[in-house]
């Protein structure tokens, strides 16, 4: 049936609708988070139903394949590790906690629908719908005295937002233009054909900077640790793991349209991998609020995901979306933490991580596991990520760009490993101990086993994202 192609959209589209209802009620807040947690397992449910599925909906405009189906569940899963450790919600005020989950279920929807999207428009539709969610999520955050930063925070969002989306619309413009048609199977072999042509290369990289927005990839970061460090710790941890999912995966359908002699748009992308990686390294060492280092790192990872992708290959692109999996699963783990740390849903410095190991040994742990598997540290998924993407730049012939990743990987160390010493090495002083409920530390420990799962048995999910991205470009 057509319908199940649409079953996870479906599932949220209703799910959103639920918890609109809610916002009529007084006392909506107190069931909209259960509502919305049902909705991401139903929604990673109807994803796991609709794995094998094949098909084209809406005129030919969305594409459900291997590919799109294996993202939706990665995305989902993200939401409801999201909203497991963050149910209490400390930073957002009561009245306005149903109006909260009811952009976060229509951010996602947005970004499940553009993994399908193999249509321009449908695509900018469904960027429009998650972007304009995020953007009122972040200053959903409750004002503290002499502080407004959230509000700060989101107009430089917006505003960020709305130049990235107009030059994409201009770069759809121009391969509109180039080919009359807006849709990817017809773009994909006019496109390939004029890979000399500067209007063509103009085309395309224009519409990859609204995803390299999403990404945080320089010189598109500018938002990123405003937004961090303004964001409730919650949102923060959403808008640092799910969408950058979506933005790879957009990225990869994308960069399928050039054609691998395509040299133009390979050395941007390499230029763009070692700008974020270096940029977002050594600004990261000097930070002190721990939101913002993260912020920097991620930047510096959107870098190294951009070594998977520069290569235009099958493997490259399976590197890549592994590379953004294990990404997902260590932030969420290092948000997870902060969550639990932050008593009020205040900001933390790295110094609020004193004598954590004393507080409590399972967040200093999952803390130490998150840090060294995003450092890339052996077994974790960071280390076999970074692995699999520096084998995959080398083969290509990338060996310039393979020795600034090992090098950004060594500064990268410095700072990841400076928060587990404050967590192990320094005395707690008078912070108290902390109390972690059952669901956060039964979250914390499935994290950490599949962070380490990933790192040393890479294949199985190595061999689906590899099937997957031969169905995208086959």
């Amino acid at each position: 049936m057509k319908i199940m192609l649409f079953a996870p959209e479906m599932v949220l589209l209703l799910g959103a609708l639920a918890i609109f209802l809610l916002c009529a009620s007084k006392n909506g807040h107190r069931a909209a988070g259960r509502l919305t947690l049902a909705v991401a397992l139903a929604a990673m449910a109807a994803s796991l139903v609709s794995l094998g599925s094949e098909g084209l909906v809406f005129y030919q405009a969305y594409k459900i394949d291997l590919f799109s189906q294996v993202l939706k569940f990665l995305m989902a899963a993200g939401l409801a590790c999201v909203l497991i450790f963050g149910k209490e919600l400390k930073d957002i005020s009561q009245d306005m906690r149903p109006e909260y989950y009811l952009f976060l279920v229509f951010s996602t929807l947005g970004l499940v629908m553009l993994v399908s999207s193999v249509e321009l428009l449908t695509l900018f539709i469904a960027l429009e719908l998650s972007s304009y969610s995020l953007y009122l999520l972040v200053p959903m955050r409750q004002e503290r005295p002499g502080l407004r930063m959230q509000m700060e925070s989101a107009i430089k969002y917006i505003l960020f937002g709305v130049a990235a989306t107009a030059v994409m619309l201009f770069g759809m413009s121009y391969l509109f233009g180039l080919t009359g048609t807006t849709y990817f199977t017809a773009l994909m072999p006019a496109l390939r054909s004029m890979m000399d042509s500067p209007a063509a290369l103009a085309g395309i990289a224009m519409v990859m900077a609204g995803f390299f927005f999403k990404l945080a990839v320089f010189p598109f970061h500018f938002w990123v640790p405003d937004v961090y460090q303004g964001a409730a710790n919650e949102t923060t941890a959403f808008i640092a793991s799910v969408p950058k999912v979506a933005a790879v995966a957009v990225l990869i359908r994308l960069a399928a349209l050039a054609s691998p002699e395509g040299h133009h748009l390979t050395a941007m992308i390499a230029v763009f991998s070692v700008l974020s990686m270096f940029y977002g390294n050594l600004v990261a060492l000097v930070q002190t609020d721990l939101k913002r280092m993260l912020g920097f790192s991620g930047i510096a990872h959107a870098g190294y995901v951009l070594l998977g992708i520069v290569t235009l290959g099958e493997f490259g692109f399976a590197s890549a979306l592994y590379y953004i999996t294990g990404y997902l699963v260590m932030i969420v783990a290092g948000f997870l933490v902060i969550c639990t740390v932050a008593q009020d849903g205040e900001n933390l410095a790295i110094s609020d991580m004193s004598g954590l190991h004393k507080r409590s040994p399972l967040m200093a742990f999952t803390l130490a596991v998150s840090m060294f598997a995003l450092a890339g540290l052996p077994p974790f998924a960071g280390f076999m990520g970074k692995f699999l993407l520096l084998t995959g730049a080398y083969k290509a012939g990338y060996l310039p760009l393979v020795i600034l990743a090992v090098i950004n990987t060594a500064i990268s160390i410095y700072y990841y490993l400076s928060v587990v010493r404050v967590a192990y090495c320094v005395d707690p002083g008078q912070r108290p101990d902390l109390a972690v409920t059952v669901p956060a530390k039964a979250l914390s420990l499935a994290l950490v086993v599949i962070i380490t799962a990933l790192g040393l048995a890479p294949d199985s999910l190595m061999k689906a994202f590899t099937d997957a991205v031969r169905s995208i470009l086959s």
